[in-house]
């Protein structure tokens, strides 16, 4: 019997994949099969993250709290979508003083770029949508305490 934490990963695992196959493909210009195979993406991956969202926010709480770091309010892990070249997916731990804005946030969006042509500059906003590739508002009062990798 497979344990549930090896059927997340599992599942985690294609859901990246799939993902990334779908990133992958060059095109020369916006097709509509690309648009929806990015939403597919974002959508699979969201789901994952969802399930192992309590358990990895109780780990990062747990190690903050024995670093001494701890973060005085409220906490939630949800999915780190990047907008730039490909659609990308990960995790991410926001945090907040009211519960209230914590719970506004849906995903945060990851949008990368160059200061310069010297500094890579990584920019992470929580917001109000699960999908920023169709529209999104920055959630005000809510920063980000964590980013989530998963190892393939």
């Amino acid at each position: 019997m497979i344990s549930r934490g090896k059927k997340i990963g599992r599942f985690m695992a294609v859901a990246v994949l799939s993902g990334s196959l779908f990133a992958g493909s060059p095109a020369m210009a916006i097709d509509l099969g690309d648009v929806l195979k990015d939403v597919a993406g974002v959508a699979v991956g969201g789901f994952v993250i969802d399930q192992i969202a309590g358990p990895i926010n109780d780990f990062i709480n747990t190690i903050t709290f024995n670093k001494g770091a701890k973060v005085e309010g409220h906490t939630k892990v949800v999915p780190i979508v990047s907008l730039g070249s490909g659609t990308r997916i990960g995790a991410a731990q926001v945090a907040g003083p009211r519960q209230d804005g914590v719970a506004k946030v849906k995903a945060v969006a990851a949008i990368e770029t160059t200061f310069r042509d010297r500094f890579r500059v990584k920019i992470l906003v929580p917001v109000d949508s699960v999908n920023p590739l169709q529209r999104f508002v920055r959630v005000q009062g809510v920063g980000v305490s964590a980013v989530i990798d998963f190892k393939l």
